[in-house]
C-alpha cells in the first residue's frame, strides 16, 4: 500500500467517524448474486436496487440555489452595501478608475454574493453601453502566492486579448471582402482606414500579436517576468479592470504585501488600461501588517457587513427556499428554527442555509413527505460533528496527543481534569509513538488552542493559597472524536493505552 493509499484510508475513516450508517445498508439485504446480471438479461434491465429511493416524492426543485457558490438574483438586507458599491465602481462605465475597495465581514455574511452581484451587474452594463470593463475573480485561500496570483491574472487576460484579435480579424477581413466587392457606399469611408493596404497591415499586427501572447506556467518563471507579461497583457486594449481578491488577508499572510503593492501602483504606469482592487477579508486587523503606502492606497474606501439577526435570516431562507423547494415541503417551524440555530453562530447565513439544504437531504433520504423540524435537529447534529470531525482530523500530531490524553482521563472518570494531569498521560503517549515531548508550558498553550477551536472545555479556577490551575472537560462526542484520533497513522500504533492509564490512576 502506498503513503497515498494510507492518507485516503485515514481520510475514510475520520470522514465516517461516528455517523450512523447510511440507510441502505441498514434497511436492504442485497445478496450480490442477485445484483449481478445473467448473461441472458437485457443489458438495460435493472434490478430495482435505486427504485425504492427514486418512488418516494421529490422534496427540492433546485437545491443548487442553498450551496455557498450560488449567486441569487436578490439580496436581501444587503441593499445598502451593494448601493455603496455601486456608487464606487459607477466610475469604471465612465472610463475612469474606480476607487480601491475592501469589505469587512463575519463569515457568511454576505460579502462574496454581494461582491459577485455586483460584479455581474458591472460586466451587464458595461456590454449595454459598449464600455470595455471587465471583472476577475480570485480566491487567495486558494491562490495564495504573489506567482499564482499574477499567473492566473496574466492568462486570464492573455485569453482574453486573443478573442478580441480574432474577433477584431474577423470584422476587418468582412470589410476587406466589402472593399474588393465595390460595395457602395466606399466600404473605407467611416474607419480609421485609409486604404486596402492599410487594413491588410492591421490584420498582419493583430496576427503577429496573438503569436508572441505566451501562457504563463503555474511555476518556473522569475516573478518580475510573470508581473511584466500579466502588465502588458492588462494593457494591450483600452479597458477598466477591477480585480476581486477574496479572503485577501490569506494572500497577505502567506506571501506579505508584495502582490498589493505591484497591483496598486500599476495605474502610474498603465497607457490604455485602468486597475481597480476590490479586496473581500473576515479579518478587519488584517491591514495592520501591510505597508503604510499599501494601506493608504488600498483602504480608499471600507464597507463593512454586519451579521444578520434571526429575523434577517429568516427572509433570506424563505426567499431561497421558495425555489429550492417543491410546494408545500417545509413544514412552519423549519425556517425560523434554522435561522435560530444559525443566528446563534454570529449571524452566518451560510450556516442557515446548510443547515436548511442538509435538512431537506435527510428527510429525502427517510422518504419523508416532508422537511419538519426534527429533520433540523438532526441537520445541526450532522454538521456539529462533520465539524468536529474535519477540525480534528487536521490538528498536528502534537495536538492530537494532548486531545487523546484528554479523552483518556475523561473515558476512566476523572472529572474537572488539570494540566498537569493531562501532561502526564500526554508524556506517556509519546513514549508509546517516539514522539518529542514538549514542556509543560507549551502543552497549556495547545490546552488553550483546543479551548478556542471548540473542542474542550478550560477555565482558569483558583484554588486559594495553592495557586490557580486550568479544569479542563472535553466539549465534543468522546467516542467520534476518539475514532478520529485512533485514524491518524502515527496514534494508530498505540497499544493497550486503557491498561497504564488506569495503572495510574491506581497509584
Amino acid at each position: 500500500m502506498t503513503d497515498n493509499d494510507d492518507d485516503d484510508a485515514d481520510t475514510d475513516v475520520a470522514e465516517g467517524a461516528g455517523r450512523s450508517p447510511p440507510k441502505s445498508s441498514r434497511d436492504f439485504e442485497v445478496d450480490l448474486d442477485d445484483v449481478v446480471l445473467d448473461e441472458s438479461d437485457d443489458e438495460g434491465a435493472s434490478q430495482g436496487l435505486f427504485d425504492d429511493l427514486m418512488s418516494g416524492e421529490p422534496i427540492f426543485e433546485n437545491k443548487e440555489v442553498l450551496r455557498p457558490s450560488y449567486t441569487p438574483h436578490e439580496l436581501p438586507h444587503r441593499k445598502e452595501q451593494i448601493n455603496k458599491m455601486a456608487t464606487i465602481l459607477v466610475a469604471a462605465l465612465r472610463g475612469e478608475t474606480p476607487s480601491n475597495i475592501l469589505i469587512y465581514g463575519k463569515t457568511g455574511t454576505g460579502k462574496t454574493a454581494s461582491a459577485k452581484f455586483v460584479s455581474n451587474e458591472l460586466e451587464s452594463t458595461s456590454k449595454k453601453y459598449e464600455v470595455p470593463c471587465s471583472v476577475e475573480y480570485i480566491n487567495c485561500e486558494v491562490t495564495d502566492t504573489q506567482y499564482r496570483v499574477l499567473a492566473q491574472l496574466a492568462n486570464k487576460f492573455i485569453d482574453e486579448n486573443r478573442a478580441y484579435i480574432e474577433d477584431r480579424v474577423e470584422e476587418l477581413e468582412t470589410l476587406l471582402d466589402d472593399i474588393d466587392g465595390d460595395a457602395e457606399p466606399d466600404p473605407l469611408a467611416e474607419t480609421e482606414f485609409e486604404s486596402r493596404g492599410a487594413v491588410c497591415e492591421r490584420i498582419d499586427d493583430l496576427e503577429a500579436d496573438a503569436e508572441e501572447f505566451e501562457d504563463v506556467p503555474m511555476t518556473g518563471w522569475p516573478t518580475d517576468r510573470v508581473y511584466s507579461v500579466f502588465f502588458d497583457a492588462v494593457d494591450y486594449e483600452e479597458r477598466v479592470v477591477v480585480i476581486m481578491l477574496d479572503e485577501i488577508d490569506k494572500l497577505v499572510e502567506k506571501s506579505g504585501d508584495d502582490t498589493l503593492y505591484n497591483l496598486s501602483r500599476m495605474n502610474s504606469e498603465l497607457e490604455n488600461s485602468r486597475v481597480s482592487i476590490m479586496g473581500i477579508s473576515n479579518d478587519q486587523k488584517f491591514t495592520d501588517f501591510l505597508d503604510p503606502r499599501v494601506k493608504s492606497s488600498l483602504g480608499e474606501e471600507e464597507i463593512v457587513f454586519p451579521p444578520y439577526d434571526a429575523n434577517q435570516l429568516r427572509d433570506i431562507l424563505q426567499h431561497r427556499s421558495d425555489v429550492a423547494f417543491e410546494e408545500g415541503a417545509l413544514t412552519e417551524d423549519v425556517i425560523p428554527l434554522c435561522a435560530a440555530f444559525a443566528a446563534q453562530e454570529h449571524g452566518d447565513a451560510r450556516r442557515a442555509l446548510d443547515l436548511l439544504r442538509t435538512a431537506g437531504e435527510l428527510a429525502e433520504r427517510s422518504q419523508s413527505e416532508v422537511v419538519d423540524e426534527e429533520h433540523v435537529r438532526q441537520a445541526q447534529d450532522k454538521i456539529e460533528l462533520d465539524r468536529v470531525v474535519e477540525v480534528v482530523r487536521t490538528l498536528p500530531t502534537q495536538s492530537k496527543l494532548v486531545l487523546f490524553a484528554i479523552i483518556l482521563l475523561e473515558k476512566n472518570g476523572v472529572h474537572n481534569i488539570n494540566t498537569g494531569e493531562v501532561f502526564n498521560i500526554y508524556k506517556r503517549l509519546c513514549e508509546e509513538i517516539d514522539a518529542d515531548v514538549l514542556t509543560q508550558r507549551r502543552v497549556t498553550d495547545l490546552i488553550s488552542e483546543l479551548d478556542m477551536l471548540g473542542i474542550v472545555n478550560a477555565v482558569v479556577v483558583s484554588k486559594g493559597r495553592y495557586g490557580r490551575t486550568k479544569e479542563i472537560s472535553l466539549s465534543v462526542p468522546i467516542e467520534e472524536t476518539e475514532a478520529v484520533l485512533l485514524s491518524d497513522s502515527r496514534l494508530g500504533d498505540i497499544e493497550e493505552v486503557q491498561p497504564f492509564v488506569q495503572a495510574r490512576f491506581n497509584n
